[in-house]
């Protein structure tokens, strides 16, 4: 059995919806927590499906983890035993790959078979084992689960070919309890680096730099317990922030970083939506002719890969011909097909895609390609004439807590059902 979602389009949204912890840092800072030696309490925790695996990856490894008042885990390491993880739950997310980083850092030693998550084209994992190599371990690939093993673990320097979030953070985390120092340059920016960051250096770690390209790790031989609250998710941020120019007649999306979405703030005003940032707030009204624009995805602090596709949503509303090249993911375009078959006018090129509006969309039944893939085809849905029914919406569980629940608190006409 699984979810379906029926849209019923044509409901402007309107009024105010909360956005979660950030998906992207939790599953990063889950791992993070087998490297202390106490419990570690972590806040804001999003309700998705990402943090469920994450957690039973946790529970595999002999960790204690208690759920606390729906949005807090308290994690307690201290019986946790380092075995090879092989399950198939560790195949369900590609973030699996943050205990690497966390059990070889810690235990010189980790198994762990290849991950998972959306299938968004290559997504080597060469930085990262080039990371750990670098630091003292030996990499051994067989039946498609990597073993690394270091007699000990050194402080280096490393240069990351390409500045890489994955990379960066598993390498830290590595590098935590490494004899000396270690140095990443050409470090990735994203705030989620930071905030792993700054979970480590309460638990014990020394670490300075995160969120400049240059990282520098002193090593230590003992990570203590600590509280740590999320920051806001700025992909489920800017998604709601899209969905608004696109769908909603006065919507504010509360607690979000304004920072964290300058890029794409800056683009919305340029495609000429009605904005107003607060300090912690983005208001979006629907007064406003949308105009065409050409679009490009970067690395932090440009604009991020994960909105690209919601964005294309909204350019099939705008007047005139934008197009988009995607330089992180180029075969994120899977959605477009799905668009089409609803009345837009994409045509897709490798690595790019041009789409010419405004087109008027109709409902009909699709089927989500991917996690931002499905979170664009919610959107689809809410301003298609119509009903649209969405297939394979566990992606969009798997990044968005409550996506449901939170349109219909906007006025969105929208059930949840099984097939």
């Amino acid at each position: 059995m699984k979810d379906v979602l029926t849209i019923t389009g044509g409901k402007p949204l309107k009024g105010k919806v909360r956005i979660s912890g950030s998906k992207n840092t939790t599953v990063a800072l889950i791992p993070a927590t087998v490297l202390a030696n106490e419990p570690v309490r972590i806040s804001g925790i999003p309700k998705i499906a990402d943090v469920a695996v994450m957690c039973q990856l946790l529970e595999e490894l002999n960790c204690e983890v208690e759920h606390v008042n729906g949005s807090e885990l308290i994690i307690n390491p201290d019986k946790l035993v380092n075995k090879p993880l092989i399950s198939e739950d560790v195949t369900k997310l590609r973030a699996s790959y943050y205990f690497m980083g966390a059990l070889l850092g810690k235990y010189k030693e980790v198994g762990i078979r290849m991950s998972g998550g959306c299938n968004l084209g290559p997504r080597p994992i060469d930085l990262h084992l080039k990371g750990f190599e670098a630091l003292g371990a030996k990499v051994e690939y067989i039946n498609d689960i990597y073993y690394l093993k270091a007699e000990e673990l050194r402080g280096t320097k490393i240069f990351l070919d390409i500045a890489s979030v994955g990379a960066t953070i598993n390498i830290m985390m590595a590098a935590v309890y490494a004899k000396g120092r270690t140095i990443i340059e050409n470090a990735a920016k994203e705030p989620e680096i930071i905030d792993v960051a700054n979970l480590l250096n309460k638990m014990g770690a020394k670490i300075r730099g995160a969120g400049t390209n240059y990282i520098t790790i002193d090593g230590i031989a003992y990570l203590g317990g600590c509280c740590h609250e999320i920051i806001p998710d700025r992909i489920e941020s800017g998604t709601y922030i899209i969905m608004a120019a696109t769908a909603a007649e006065d919507m504010t999306i509360e607690n979000v970083i304004p920072l964290h979405l300058e890029s794409l703030i800056s683009k919305l005003k340029e495609m000429n939506v009605n904005i107003e940032v607060g300090n912690d707030w983005v208001r979006v009204k629907s007064d406003h002719d949308l105009v065409a624009t050409d679009i490009m995805t970067l690395t932090y602090p440009g604009l991020a890969t994960d909105v690209q596709q919601p964005l294309s949503v909204l350019l099939t509303q705008a007047e005139g011909k934008s197009q988009i090249v995607e330089t992180i993911y180029k075969e994120r375009f899977k959605h477009c097909h799905e668009l089409n078959k609803m009345g837009a006018d994409i045509e897709v090129m490798t690595g790019q895609c041009q789409i010419n509006g405004p087109s008027k969309l109709v409902g009909c039944d699709v089927i989500a390609p991917d996690l931002r893939g499905g979170a664009a085809l919610v959107i689809a849905g809410l301003i298609a004439k119509g009903k649209t029914t969405i297939h394979e919406i566990y992606h969009v569980d798997r990044g968005y807590e409550g996506i449901d629940e939170k349109l219909r608190a906007l006025g969105a006409e929208i059930e949840r059902t099984t097939e």
